[in-house]
């Protein structure tokens, strides 16, 4: 019987990736365990391991970085030898089936039904009459949900799935409930990202701490489907306060930037429910260039959308060791679109007055952190070059210097990244 080799879902946030390679011709014998694709997901190349072993019968979805796909989409088919019966076009129409499987021949991550490969919503977008209905229905404005059709069209399935999501948010006050993706089992994780991100920030730490930990990460106020509260800023303290409500049991507590000061102001405020604390490129008093880019971020949403944001962004979060490579610098940019299209504007300038106002706020109080703490900083770090101040500043903190790195140092230096916390959790 075929078996199928589908987009695998390697993180909590990635709904989409491209084929980069395949490293094996049409008719080669594939061993469990051997790499037989290499694809872009979520700002990086990862080669797919097969995991079981057969002939590569097919291929439907050819190498081509600039072709997404979403999650769970057939990519090739094998079959035990070259001899037996196989029908490419009866066999995806199978397989394309409601009801049809959707394991995948991939590792890591495991393969998920199709997700639509949506486009943020914008206004005036267009909106197939049985999505309007079915938006009408389930008491949803349409114009809050992607559309996946032609020119951003809302299509009645976009309309259902942006419900289903919907229904997983997580309660943490009246009225307020966050977006918090989770994978893995074991002692409990949580990722609080930074200014004008979600968790896909964390897409390359992700995997390696669902081996052994339960992971959530918290798209906070706001961002991606977490509700977005009227107010004129977004205070790291109340930041605390959900993630704080998301905390069943003493958990080890990892933020990047604007998430490290939330993060922080966890373990002052909440400290029996921080087992660890990781602070990734964290500030105790925002730069004037930090504040500056800050503003620069908001001002460029509202005016030119994702593409100009990431456009802007990127030399101010990759080190130039990083930006020469060119391909590279073409993934992250895609990575950046897509985060981009999940913050508004409105956000931002929410998130950046909550900034402002915690900003120096806590020069004093860092001392009395007591959680173990793991300060990550890196060396070229344009936004916030003082980490290691926050370091000392913490009474029996240890710090990580990553020479060279910008400060999207979770994507830019993921390996010396993982291996710091992986060290710190084992020995919190």
């Amino acid at each position: 019987m075929p078996t199928p080799i589908r987009m695998p879902r390697l993180g909590m946030s990635m709904e989409e990736g491209a084929v980069v390679e395949w490293p094996l011709e049409i008719g080669a014998r594939v061993e469990k365990g051997e790499v037989v694709l290499i694809i872009e997901s979520e700002k990086a190349e990862v080669e797919i391991e097969a995991t079981a072993g057969g002939f590569l019968r097919h291929v439907y979805v050819e190498a081509d970085p600039d072709e997404r796909v979403p999650c769970g989409t057939l990519l090739a088919a094998l079959t035990d030898s070259m001899d037996e019966p196989f029908d490419a076009e009866a066999y995806l129409s199978l397989e394309n089936r409601p009801e049809a499987p959707r394991a995948a021949v991939a590792s890591p991550g495991a393969a998920t039904a199709p997700v639509p490969q949506a486009r943020a919503p914008r206004d005036g977008a267009p909106i197939a009459p049985a999505a309007r209905a079915l938006a009408r229905k389930l008491g949803i404005h349409p114009g809050a949900v992607p559309g996946s059709g032609p020119g951003g069209r809302v299509l009645r399935e976009d309309v259902q799935a942006w419900s289903e999501r919907r229904r997983a948010l997580v309660p943490v006050a009246d009225g307020l409930a966050l977006e918090v993706p989770a994978a893995g089992q074991g002692d409990p994780v949580l990722l609080l990202p930074g200014f004008g991100t979600d968790v896909a920030a964390f897409a390359r730490q992700t995997p390696m701490l669902a081996e052994r930990h339960r992971v959530r990460g918290v798209n906070p106020r706001g961002v991606g489907l977490s509700d977005a509260p009227e107010a004129a800023s977004y205070e790291v303290a109340d930041l605390a306060a959900d993630a704080a409500a998301l905390i069943d049991a003493p958990t080890h507590v990892i933020g990047a930037s604007l998430g490290a000061a939330v993060a922080l102001e966890l373990a002052l405020t909440r400290p029996e429910r921080v087992r660890s604390l990781t602070l990734i490129t964290p500030f105790l008093e925002a730069s004037p260039r930090l504040l500056a880019v800050t503003e620069a971020w908001c001002r460029v949403a509202a005016l030119a959308g994702p593409e100009g944001v990431a456009a802007m962004l990127l030399p101010w979060l990759f080190s130039d060791g990083y930006l020469v490579d060119g391909g590279a610098r073409r993934r992250t940019l895609r990575g950046l679109v897509e985060i981009a299209a999940r913050v508004p504007a409105a956000t931002l300038e929410r998130s950046a007055a909550g900034l402002r106002a915690w900003s120096g706020s806590r020069a004093e109080s860092a001392r009395d952190v007591k959680p173990p703490t793991l300060v990550l900083v890196a060396g070229g770090d344009l936004l916030t070059p003082d980490g290691e101040a926050v370091a000392r500043a913490i009474p029996g903190s240890r710090s990580v210097v990553v020479p060279g790195a910008g400060h999207a140092l979770a994507l830019e230096a993921p390996e010396a990244v993982n291996a710091a916390i992986a060290e710190h959790l084992a020995a919190s």
